[in-house]
């Protein structure tokens, strides 16, 4: 007789791009209320999301391993133990898909929010989750969150999960961390800078073999509003307007250049293509894909 299951799949995805396999791998989710959204009213949004049948703001956590030939870089690190039990799997995901985290040389991060960094280091013991690689991030990310007048101006929440997050997360690498600006940080990696939600936001896109994927970070947190609204910014932004006119212009790129994307906080595993018609935007899912 068949078992019936008790647990899901694990939540690994893989995708060939070029010489690079990219692997989503599931950190976990995150429930939010409306009160996150700036410019949206809760009927409205509550309207969208009943339209994608959608009960609730459940926002993907998603991070993005990439492997060439004997080289292993992650795109983010999840969310550690910041945030309870429904998110902080990245780590036994990534040994799902076959990875030990001391064979990951590179951790790009788009940006030093919780669910974004806060994976890095064991919040317990205080040492490295990954041993051996080097963090790459822009310039502005340390500058703004080691900041301590910035830190006196926000909230006590924003001390505690950001500025004080950001600074015991990244501790254990500072003398491995590697700034930057914009251009290719590895071959076949470009930054690209989108700043407004941190001041160093950062999307990458992946070039080889001919194809590209935009891994375009928090440009999107809920893509039922954000999608077709794209001046919806959210409280946690540092600069909205900046943030809006970065998702607008990363929309532009993506559509104009039929660009696969995926992104942090788009339903896992997050693949898939942006469509524009007279002006509005529509995310379309990449069908599932049997084989590399």
């Amino acid at each position: 007789m068949a078992s019936v299951p008790t647990e899901q799949i694990p939540p690994v995805y893989h995708r060939r791009m070029g010489e690079f396999v990219v692997t989503a791998l599931s950190d976990g989710i995150l429930v939010r209320t409306h009160e996150m959204m700036i410019g949206v009213t809760e009927e409205e949004s509550r309207s969208r999301l009943a339209a994608a049948f959608r009960s609730e703001i459940a926002i993907s956590v998603n991070a993005f391993l990439l492997r060439r030939g004997g080289e292993v870089i992650l795109i983010e690190t999840g969310s550690g133990n910041y945030f309870g039990p429904v998110a902080g799997h990245l780590l036994a995901n990534l040994r799902r898909a076959g990875v030990e985290p001391g064979e990951v040389k590179a951790i790009l991060l788009t940006h030093m929010h919780p669910d974004h960094s806060a994976g890095l280091t064991d919040l317990a013991s205080g040492r490295a989750n990954y041993p051996n690689a080097e963090l790459i991030v822009h310039e502005n990310e340390p500058r703004h969150w080691f900041d301590d007048a910035a830190m006196a101006r926000g909230t006590e929440r924003e001390r505690r999960l950001m500025f004080q997050q950001a600074r015991e997360q990244t501790a254990p690498y500072r003398d491995r961390m590697r700034l930057f600006k914009s251009g290719e940080i590895l071959p076949g990696i470009i930054a690209i800078p989108a700043h407004g939600h941190t001041p160093g936001h950062t999307a990458y896109l992946i070039e080889s073999g001919g194809e590209r994927l935009l891994i375009w970070g928090d440009t999107v947190h809920i893509p039922e509003v954000q999608v077709p609204r794209p001046e919806v910014a959210m409280v946690v932004d540092t600069d909205p307007a900046a943030a809006v006119a970065s998702r607008r212009r990363i929309f532009d790129m993506a559509a104009s250049e039929r660009l696969l994307v995926t992104g942090m906080h788009l339903h896992f595993p997050g693949f898939g293509h942006l469509a524009r018609d007279n002006g509005r935007y529509a995310f379309v899912p990449e069908a599932w894909r049997q084989s590399l």
